[in-house]
């Protein structure tokens, strides 16, 4: 685990975390239970963050009538925002401390939420993509503080444990998010209620067998007469359902005030801050190593997947199962769910397994999964779907825990910016995932098929996720119970 050692708290009390035996050390001490949960909350903020935007890509694409790649730019712009940041972020927390980078983390991603009010207003896509950019301006900042402060706050041979505790409520806000969208947005959206509309008068598609593809390419269609026929109402139809969309991240903004004045007022301890000068050759060459490197690149494939199966769910529940976008949001819930409790499984799992032996495992039956997404018939397509979110559930910690093993506080600070910075793969992978679905449609002639096939692009990332764990498990430490 990281040489993080515990200093002195703010209140002056001792931070460091006691073992109850040399054998059986505890994941949180009880002096450090406050901070752990604090902390533990931004986990379920960003969480909020990530899968309240996932089914809007959907909704973007069809109100501004873009094609598939363009849609998935949302997620290009809000994970690039963590690309940009993170390596920034961490220089600033080196110089400050967890604390600092967590307000001014919650400080931007406030700012990011609000500037919503004016994009709805402007209705200009670009607007958008620049208030979730600044959005994970903030969270690049609370993630690359919040992951190595968890990992400080005990005994290091528990971190990966308490990570992966402290990742089991990134699900929870996860969840949230996901309902919002299925109960507060997605249903209210004109958009959906002008394609639901228009294939209940048109019967015809359904006799003549058109493949749920191939209906929603109609819809398309319909959709590009009816702005250009009838324009003042289309632009209705935008200030409406832009309207709609704001209203959660609105609401994001005044939580994440709410924690902001937590900390402001509370006393967090020092755990794991050093002000010494960056000695960056040092670091870097530290950082050299397969364990490391290799854990950066399966971080960026594993978020890749993740993004890629979390947000086009929709897309394959619309284009293949041939179900209306809310609905196809509650089988996103259903992983989400399953997500959820498969961390707390493998969190205890990870007392008994070596990580890297766990993750190769999990990796294996993402592919798997992923495979039956592209191959089994539709519904049960679906299902497999939502079952890569089991073999998802442990993954990035565990990648987290395992690359930044052995090293010391200073380089492991600079490689936890490394691991976020990874987190571009799901600013990559979901355009890519895009593409691949506008030029096989173009291909195959059905949207359908080219769906499916897209999803070849999670089940290669699981390849490599795999073979780092089986790598790094012949050398890497058995986690204690």
């Amino acid at each position: 685990m990281i040489a993080l050692n515990a200093s002195s708290s703010d209140s002056g009390s001792s931070a460091h975390s006691e073992s109850s035996s040399p054998t059986s050390p505890v994941i949180v001490a009880r002096e450090l239970r406050y901070p752990f949960i604090l902390v533990t909350s931004l986990f379920a903020l960003w969480g909020f963050a990530n899968d309240v935007t996932n089914p809007m890509v959907k909704s973007f694409q069809q109100i501004f009538q873009l094609q598939a790649w363009q849609g998935n730019l949302v997620q290009f712009a809000f994970y690039g925002g963590y690309a940009t940041m993170a390596i920034p972020a961490a220089l600033v927390i080196r110089k400050v401390s967890f604390k600092a980078g967590i307000v001014i983390g919650l400080i931007l991603a406030v700012t990011g939420a609000l500037l919503f009010i004016p994009a709805s207003i402007s209705q200009e896509y670009w607007l958008f993509l620049g208030c979730f950019y600044v959005i994970t301006f903030g969270l690049a900042f609370l993630e690359t503080s919040a992951n190595p402060y968890i990992l400080s706050m005990g005994d290091i041979r528990t971190a990966t444990r308490r990570l992966n505790l402290a990742q089991a409520f990134n699900p929870v806000g996860s969840l949230t998010g996901m309902f919002v969208a299925a109960v507060l947005v997605l249903p209210h959206l004109e958009v959906n209620k002008f394609r639901e509309s228009h294939i209940q008068a048109h019967p015809e598609y359904k006799s003549q067998g058109l493949s749920p593809g191939e209906i929603g390419a109609n819809v398309s269609a319909a959709m590009e007469r009816f702005s250009g026929e009838q324009p003042d109402a289309y632009a209705d139809l935008k200030t409406h359902d832009l309207g709609v969309i704001r209203i959660p991240y609105i609401a994001f903004a005044f939580v994440s005030l709410a924690i902001l004045a937590a900390f402001l007022v509370s006393k967090m301890p020092h755990t794991g801050h050093t002000e010494d000068p960056i000695h960056l050759s040092e670091t870097l060459l530290n950082l050299a190593t397969f364990k490391y490197i290799g854990g950066v690149l399966a971080q960026g494939l594993y978020v890749g997947a993740q993004i890629m199966c979390w947000t086009n769910i929709i897309e394959y529940g619309m284009s293949v199962v041939g179900i209306d976008a809310p609905t196809a949001q509650w089988y996103n819930i259903g992983g989400m769910v399953l997500f959820l409790l498969s961390r707390f499984v493998w969190t205890y799992v990870l007392g008994y397994v070596r990580p890297g032996k766990l993750l190769a495992n999990l990796a294996i039956g993402g592919l798997v999964f992923s495979l039956g997404t592209v191959f089994l018939p539709a519904q049960i397509g679906i299902l497999s779907l939502i079952c890569v979110s089991s073999c998802m559930a442990a993954m990035f910690p565990t990648i987290y825990g395992i690359a930044l093993d052995g090293l010391s506080v200073d380089d492991a600070k600079l490689g936890s910016a490394g691991l976020i910075f990874a987190i571009v793969g799901g600013a990559l992978m979901p355009p890519l995932q895009g593409y691949a679905i506008d030029v096989g449609t173009n291909f195959w002639g059905d949207p359908t098929t080219a769906v499916r096939a897209s999803f070849l692009l999670p089940a290669a990332s699981f390849i490599f996720v795999a073979v780092y764990g089986f790598v790094v498990a012949r050398t890497g430490p058995r986690v204690s119970a």
